[in-house]
């Protein structure tokens, strides 16, 4: 087993886990949709970490040859990937039936989940700044990548859902805009 199989065994599973996290969520969600409004705030929170575990995914593959096996790596991929998983798992509530409009659960827990998200961002383009080089400021790049940051942030400190709605929108097309601009 490399070291990366090692690394990556564990955090491999933690994002797994995450993502399971989130569709059971979804799964219990879509089960009650009869007694339970879901709401679009719900489904697109849903849907944003959701792309952001598999792009994490992704870039700890694409980490793969510079990451070291040691105990700061290690336990920064532990702290990251419980974030993760921690995001995921407030997305939806336990008992959808407990809320008559998962609005309500959004409004509530929003704000933890984005900035959750927003953290493992930051450790992730300080990880690669680190390791590697950040992406570079071209424009794709200020659109694709360095955009993230700061919509993240109105969508955390935003008051209007309409707003958070938007933010949300433009960080959920930054993943497919990041595959066909290129």
């Amino acid at each position: 087993m490399s070291g990366f199989e090692f690394f990556f065994s564990l955090f491999g599973l933690l994002l797994g886990l995450a993502l399971a996290q989130g569709l059971g969520g979804l799964a219990r969600a879509l089960k009650v949709r009869h007694r339970v409004r879901i709401g679009w705030p719900t489904a697109l929170l849903g849907l944003f970490v959701s792309c952001d575990v598999v792009t994490f995914w992704m870039y700890g593959w694409a980490m793969r040859e510079v990451v070291p096996i040691s105990w700061p790596a290690l336990f920064a991929g532990f702290v990251v990937t419980a974030l993760y998983y921690i995001a995921a798992s407030l997305v939806f509530p336990d008992d959808p039936e407990d809320w008559s409009d998962l609005t309500a659960h959004f409004d509530k827990h929003r704000r933890t989940v984005l900035g959750a998200i927003l953290v493992c961002n930051i450790a992730l383009i300080a990880g690669v700044a680190f390791l590697a080089e950040p992406p570079a400021f071209t424009l794709k790049n200020l659109v694709v990548s360095w955009s993230f940051f700061p919509i993240a942030a109105i969508g955390i400190a935003a008051k209007d859902r309409r707003i958070v709605i938007a933010c949300l929108v433009w960080l959920i097309l930054l993943y497919p805009l990041s595959v066909l601009w290129p």
